[in-house]
């Protein structure tokens, strides 16, 4: 039997969660493991400053009072036996996009990309919205996504990161990562004690809607697909930082 590991950055109470949870019930057996409260922009984050707890509901279902890369990590070397280790991992579904940029800041991004890491296929999945959220088709298109990565495999270390449009989808399309053009919004307010907190917020005022991206694709009404992988090298400058390099060396060697 098929073993689905699945997580989150809004929380086990997230209705995207037991949306998607429900919807993957027809392709294996569902295990979840997930915040105890919502973890959105969490990025990559490992707690390493203070304890876990991990609390069991009962023989499918967790939490853990940390971020969903602890979900993940935990999940594979402690919660789940090694002979029950999961074929796939999905993490989702989000409230709202991770589209490019904001994936480097998700929550939902990262607990699929630690299950990569971790030798599991992962995969995140977000509906871009935040009103009059309907997370019927973002199910839908996470079990047709997850049913291909069990019958063709991913290459390793690669995730997928799926966004799906709010309304009528007129397909899904394979696409690259766009530019953010953004600044931070940071309103400050004054507690009940009279100290300072602040918000930090962003102001979008362009996205790359360059054909062949994920804006593109959502814009246009198709589900987007990006793969991903937690190699972070920028491969088109090696050549050009490696001459940089080689100078450098040259320098130090006659000084």
């Amino acid at each position: 039997m098929t073993r689905i590991l699945l997580t989150n950055d809004d929380g086990i109470h997230s209705d995207g969660l037991l949306k998607l949870e429900r919807a993957l019930h027809e392709v294996g057996d569902v295990f979840v493991v997930a915040p105890a409260a919502e973890m959105s922009g969490a990025s990559h984050s490992l707690t390493l400053a203070r304890p876990l707890r991990i609390r069991q509901i009962d023989d499918r279902h967790w939490t853990v009072d940390g971020t969903p890369t602890d979900c993940v990590t935990l999940a594979l070397h402690k919660i789940l036996k090694d002979d029950e280790l999961p074929d796939v991992c999905v993490s989702g579904i989000n409230h709202g996009g991770n589209l490019g940029d904001d994936a480097t800041y998700s929550g939902t991004v990262a607990g699929a990309l630690e299950a990569t890491i971790l030798g599991v296929k992962g995969i995140a999945v977000s509906l871009v919205a935040r009103e009059n959220l309907d997370f019927t088709d973002a199910a839908r298109f996470a079990v047709l996504a997850v049913r291909k990565i069990l019958s063709e495999g991913l290459p390793e270390g690669t995730l997928l990161n799926m966004n799906v449009p709010l309304g009528e989808i007129k397909g899904v399309k394979v696409t690259r990562q766009g530019i953010k053009n953004a600044r931070p919004v940071i309103t400050e307010h004054i507690d009940p004690r009279g100290k300072p907190y602040f918000w930090i917020g962003e102001q979008y005022f362009r996205l790359n809607a360059e054909e062949g991206t994920d804006y593109r694709a959502i814009e246009d009404g198709f589900v987007s697909v990006t793969p991903l992988r937690s190699d972070m090298t920028d491969h088109r400058a090696l050549t050009e930082i490696g001459s940089w390099n080689c100078l450098a060396s040259s320098e130090l060697l006659h000084t």
